[in-house]
């Protein structure tokens, strides 16, 4: 499968990838554009009681966020939370194939648009297989203590994925 150029990413992974690294530069790093809708942006910088994220996003300064509320589909509206119809409703529009989201529901959604999927694990599975350095183990961690919530099915998966499996350990 080719590698994705493009991606139009939710609220969730932006909140998850910044929990698990530090920072965004790694969507620079892996795609040419980044694209964020308007109202995945404005969700991000409400940033809830703390405020988690904000200021990589801002910093982030080669993400091509919208400027203007996207008209959405009453189907995707209908279907789905504001952020992830907005990033299917963009990818859409911009005939981007990629998207990233975490939720089951917006996932199923994408591939009834005949989307490619990716979700923050993903990301950080693709960095790793690129040559990026971190610890897998160490990322899962930091997600969930931001309170990211990742499946057992998922983690492991991770961690076997990036060769950080089957170390003995009980992976939650």
């Amino acid at each position: 499968m080719p590698k994705a150029k493009e991606i139009v990413i939710n609220t969730g992974p932006i909140i998850a990838l910044v929990a698990a690294l530090g920072e965004l530069t790694i969507l620079k790093d892996l795609y040419n554009r980044v694209l964020v809708p308007y109202e995945v942006a404005q969700e991000i910088l409400v940033g809830g009681s703390k405020q988690f994220a904000i200021p990589q996003f801002t910093q982030a300064n080669w993400l091509q966020i919208w400027a203007v509320p996207l008209e959405i589909s009453p189907f995707l509206s209908n279907s789905l939370d504001l952020g992830e119809a907005s990033v299917i409703q963009l990818a859409i529009n911009e005939k981007v194939n990629t998207v990233c989201i975490d939720e089951a529901a917006g996932r199923r959604v994408a591939r009834l648009n005949n989307l490619s999927l990716t979700g923050s694990v993903g990301i950080l599975l693709r960095a790793k297989r690129e040559g990026h350095s971190f610890s897998m183990e160490t990322a899962i961690q930091r997600m969930q203590d931001q309170g990211v919530w990742l499946s057992n099915t998922v983690i492991n998966f991770a961690l076997a994925q990036s060769g950080e499996g089957g170390k003995g350990k009980d992976n939650h």
